[in-house]
C-alpha cells in the first residue's frame, strides 16, 4: 500500500515535466502576428502606371529604406528615380510650412501631363514637377472637398446624369442643378427597383441608379431584379445605440419556390423611350453577365443560364427592338461553374471568343459574329484562365493558363500568347512560380511579378515574347530574416484514391527541432471555387497569413487542396464534390495528414487539429464530427454548417438542384397542368452533432448577413441535445469578417489549440501581455 503514493507522485512528476516541455511559445507567435509581419516586409507586387501613348511607366516601391518612385522607359531599357526624395520633401516643406517625411511621401493622384511633367496632390494643394528638375511648383490650393454626390452617374461624354428616385429612373442634363428631370419609368418599387440599393425606403431623395451607360452616351441599360416574393432574413445588432436594431434583407434559399427574377431594359437618351428585352426562356433563369459590343449601342451581349446550372447561352439583344438571338449554346453536366465564364468580342462584334469545358478542360474557341464556330484556339490537358489582353491588330491573345508545363505546380498561373487561329501556344513566363501580367497599351511590353511560397517576389519587365529586358525589383525581406523567419515548404501527396496528386504547404516553428514531436493543424477551405493553399510569397493580407504565427506556438501547420476544390484543374477534378457538398473534401484532408505523418517522424498524428472560416468553418466542423477519432480539436469560424439556409448560388450550383415537373389539375377548370418546381436537400453538420468527441470552438458574427448566424446556432442546438461539451463565441455587431476583433479572435484560437493539443492551460497568459501594437 505504501508504494501507491510514491507511484502517483512519480506519475505527477512525469506529467508536470511533459506539460512544461509542451508550453506554447506565445512570444514567438506574437512576434510574427499579421500586424507585425506587415512591418517586416516591403512591397511584394509592382503595379506599373503606363503613361498614355508611350512604352514608359512609373511606379512606387517600398523597402526597409522607405518608398521610392521610379520611371521606366521600356524601349530604352532604363529605370530612373523620378526625383530626389530629400529635395521633394524639402520643396513641399517650403511650400506648405509643414514637416514632410522624405521616406514616406504620399503623392496622391499622381498623373503625367506629358512625357516629362507630372502633377500630384497632398491634402492642401496641387503641384507640378518636371523630371530631373529641383523645383516643385504649386499650381493651386485645393478647394474644400465637398462630399461627392454619389447619386450622379455621368454619361461617358459628361453631358447627362442618370439617377433614381422612389425606385424609378430619371435623366437630367449635367452641369445645371435646375435642369429638368426626365422620368423614364413608373413601375419601380421597393425590391423591384431601378435603385442601386433596392431596399431603399426614401421617397423623394435622389439616389444612385442601377443603370449602365453605353460608351457612346446614347443609351442606358438596366439589369433589374425582382425580389418582391423572395423570403426575408433578419439579423439583430445588439450593440446599436440607443436600442438594438433589426436588419431585414432578401435572401433566397436553395430549393425555394420564390427566388430572384431578372429583366433587361434599354433606354434611349434622345427619345427617352424604353425597350424591354425578351430574355425569358427557362423558369427561374439567371441573367449572369452583360458585355458591350465595343462602341456600339445597338446591341448588348448577355449570358443566361437555367436554374439547374446545366444550360448556358450567350445571347445578343437588339436595343432598338428588344429582340434576342442565341449565339452560343452550351449544355454542361453536371453543372457550369460561372467562375469559368470568359468572353471577348473582336472589332465591335465581328468575332467572338468563348471559353468552354466541352472536352473536360477549359479552353477558348473563336466564333464569327453570328455564333458560328470558326476554330478552337487552345487545346490540351490544361486549363485556360483569364483572357489578359486581346491584340486585335496582331490577332493575338495573351492568356493565363494552369497545368500546361510538366513539373510545375498546376496552380501556378503561367502566361502565354496564342493566335486567334490557334496552333502554337507560346510560353511567356517560364519560371517555376506564379506570375502576374500588366501590359502596356501598345502590347509591346508587360510587367511580371512572380513568386512562390518559398521564392521571394521578383518583378521584371518583359517584351511580348517573354524575354526579360529589365530587372525591376526584389522584395526586401531584410527585417524578416533578422527576426528569424524561415520559408514555408510546398509538398505533394496523394488523394484518398491513391492516384490524384494534391498540393499543399507546410509551416514549421522557426525554432524547429526535427527530434521533437509536434501536433499538426490543418488550415482548411473546401472550395469549390478556390483551395486554401498559398501560391505566392507572403500573402500577408490573406487569411493564410495566420498560419505563420500559429506554427510558432509549437505546431506543424499545413494547408492542402482536395478533389473538388478548384476549377483551375480538370472539369473532373473540379466537379468531384457535386451532390456531396458536406463530405467530399474530408477523406482527402485526412489522407494528406496521414501521409505527411508517415513521411515525417516529427509529426504527432495522434494530435490533430483543424480550423477554417466560412466554408472552412463548415469543413472543420464536418471533419471533427465525421472523423471524431482522428481530429481532436477544431476551431470553426462563421461556417455555413447548414447549406439549406445558405445562399442559393453556393448551394444549388455546387451541390445541385433537381428540376421536378408534376401534373396538377386546375381547381377551377379541371384542366391538367404541368407544374415545375426545384428541389435541393443538402446534408448538414448538425446532423452529425452526436459524434463529437474532441474539442470544438465555434465563432460567428452576430449580424453576419452572408452566412446567417442560424448556421452555427443550429449546430449548437443539436450539440446541446446530444449532451456534448463545446465552446461558442458570438461577436457582437460583427458581420462575416470581424474587423477590429480580428486580433482578439486570432489569439483566442492560439489559446484553444495550445490548451487542447499542447496541454498548456496557463491562466497567466493574457491579451494585454501579447497584443502590443
Amino acid at each position: 500500500m505504501a508504494k501507491k503514493p510514491l507511484l502517483s507522485f512519480i506519475i505527477l512528476l512525469i506529467m508536470t515535466g511533459y506539460a512544461i516541455a509542451q508550453k506554447a511559445n506565445f512570444e514567438a507567435a506574437e512576434r510574427f502576428a499579421p500586424e507585425n509581419l506587415r512591418k517586416m516586409v516591403g512591397d511584394r507586387n509592382l503595379r506599373p502606371n503606363w503613361i498614355e501613348g508611350t512604352d514608359r511607366f512609373w511606379y512606387s516601391y517600398k523597402t526597409s529604406d522607405g518608398t521610392n518612385y521610379y520611371v521606366v522607359d521600356a524601349a530604352r531599357k532604363t529605370k530612373n528615380l523620378m526625383f530626389d526624395r530629400e529635395m521633394l520633401a524639402s520643396e513641399l516643406t517650403r511650400l506648405t510650412n509643414k514637416p514632410v517625411n522624405s521616406k514616406e511621401l504620399n503623392l496622391r493622384n499622381l498623373t503625367f501631363k506629358d512625357s516629362n511633367t507630372f502633377t500630384f496632390e497632398d491634402e492642401d494643394a496641387i503641384y507640378d514637377y518636371v523630371l530631373n528638375s529641383t523645383t516643385v511648383t504649386k499650381i493651386k490650393d485645393k478647394e474644400k472637398e465637398i462630399r461627392p454626390q454619389r447619386w450622379k452617374h455621368f454619361s461617358p461624354d459628361s453631358s447627362w446624369v442618370v439617377f433614381a428616385k422612389n425606385h424609378n429612373l430619371y435623366l437630367m442634363k449635367a452641369g445645371d442643378p435646375d435642369s429638368t428631370e426626365y422620368r423614364l419609368t413608373t413601375d419601380g418599387e421597393r425590391w423591384y427597383s431601378f435603385n442601386q440599393n433596392a431596399s431603399d425606403t426614401s421617397k423623394t431623395k435622389r439616389v444612385r441608379a442601377a443603370a449602365n451607360w453605353f460608351k457612346d452616351s446614347k443609351k442606358l441599360f438596366v439589369r433589374r431584379t425582382d425580389s418582391r416574393k423572395v423570403g426575408d432574413l433578419w439579423v439583430i445588432n445588439s450593440t446599436a445605440k440607443p436600442r438594438p436594431t433589426l436588419e431585414t434583407y432578401k435572401y433566397p434559399l436553395p430549393g425555394e419556390k420564390n427566388i430572384n427574377q431578372y429583366e433587361l431594359t434599354f433606354f434611349d437618351v434622345e427619345s427617352k423611350s424604353r425597350i424591354d428585352a425578351d430574355i425569358a426562356k427557362w423558369k427561374d433563369q439567371s441573367l449572369e453577365r452583360t458585355y458591350f459590343a465595343g462602341n456600339r449601342s445597338d446591341i448588348l451581349y448577355f449570358v443566361r443560364r437555367d436554374r439547374t446550372w446545366k444550360d448556358l447561352e450567350l445571347c445578343e439583344a437588339n436595343t432598338e427592338t428588344g429582340e434576342v438571338r442565341i449565339l452560343i449554346s452550351e449544355h454542361i453536366e453536371p453543372y457550369f461553374h460561372t467562375m469559368m465564364l470568359r468572353f471577348a468580342q473582336i472589332n465591335n462584334g465581328d468575332e467572338l471568343i468563348w471559353l468552354s469545358e466541352r472536352d473536360g478542360w477549359a479552353h477558348l474557341y473563336l466564333y464569327d459574329g453570328d455564333g458560328n464556330l470558326k476554330n478552337r484556339i487552345t487545346e490540351g490537358a490544361y486549363t485556360v484562365g483569364n483572357i489578359s489582353r486581346v491584340d486585335t491588330t496582331g490577332r493575338m491573345l495573351y492568356v493565363e493558363a494552369y497545368g500546361k508545363e510538366d513539373g510545375i505546380d498546376p496552380y501556378y498561373n503561367m502566361y502565354y500568347k496564342v493566335g486567334f487561329d490557334g496552333g502554337n501556344v507560346q510560353l511567356l513566363t517560364e519560371e517555376n512560380a506564379t506570375h502576374s501580367f500588366r501590359m502596356s497599351n501598345s502590347n509591346n511590353y508587360f510587367v511580371d511579378t512572380f513568386s512562390r511560397i518559398d521564392l521571394p517576389s521578383r518583378s521584371v519587365l518583359r517584351d511580348n515574347r517573354g524575354n526579360i529586358v529589365l530587372e525591376l525589383e526584389n522584395v526586401d525581406i531584410t527585417k524578416l530574416v533578422e527576426a528569424g523567419w524561415k520559408s514555408a515548404e510546398p509538398f505533394k501527396v496523394k488523394a484518398a484514391d491513391g492516384i490524384t496528386d494534391l498540393y499543399g504547404v507546410m509551416w514549421k516553428p522557426f525554432d524547429f527541432d526535427p527530434e521533437k514531436k509536434y501536433p499538426i493543424i490543418a488550415y482548411c477551405y473546401p472550395g469549390p471555387q478556390a483551395e486554401p493553399v498559398t501560391k505566392t510569397f507572403m500573402e500577408i493580407r490573406n487569411q493564410r497569413v495566420h498560419n505563420i504565427p500559429l506554427a510558432q506556438l509549437g505546431f506543424i501547420v499545413v494547408s492542402v487542396g482536395q478533389r473538388g476544390g478548384s476549377p483551375q484543374r480538370s472539369k473532373w477534378y473540379h466537379n468531384y464534390g457535386y451532390d456531396n457538398l458536406r463530405d467530399y473534401p474530408l477523406a482527402d484532408n485526412k489522407a494528406a495528414l496521414e501521409q505527411l505523418a508517415a513521411r515525417h517522424s516529427f509529426i504527432d498524428i495522434n494530435k490533430v487539429g483543424i480550423y477554417g472560416r466560412s466554408g472552412g468553418g463548415f469543413m472543420s466542423t464536418a471533419a471533427i464530427l465525421s472523423y471524431p477519432d482522428f481530429y481532436k480539436v477544431a476551431v470553426s469560424s462563421c461556417g455555413n454548417h447548414d447549406n439549406n439556409i445558405y445562399n442559393l448560388w453556393w448551394s444549388e450550383s455546387h451541390h445541385g438542384v433537381k428540376e421536378v415537373t408534376k401534373k396538377k389539375k386546375d381547381k377551377e377548370t379541371g384542366e391538367e397542368l404541368e407544374v415545375t418546381t426545384f428541389e435541393s436537400k443538402i446534408p448538414t453538420n448538425q446532423s452529425l452533432a452526436k459524434n463529437l468527441k474532441g474539442h470544438l470552438l465555434l465563432y460567428h458574427g452576430e449580424v453576419d448577413n452572408n452566412v446567417h448566424p442560424a448556421n452555427t446556432i443550429r449546430v449548437v442546438d443539436e450539440l446541446i441535445k446530444a449532451g456534448k461539451r463545446f465552446d461558442l463565441k458570438i461577436f457582437p455587431g460583427k458581420r462575416h469578417t470581424y474587423g477590429d476583433y480580428t486580433s482578439y479572435i486570432e489569439r483566442m484560437m492560439w489559446y484553444y489549440f495550445a490548451e487542447h493539443l499542447l496541454g498548456d492551460y496557463r491562466t497567466n497568459v493574457d491579451l494585454k501581455d501579447y497584443n502590443k501594437k
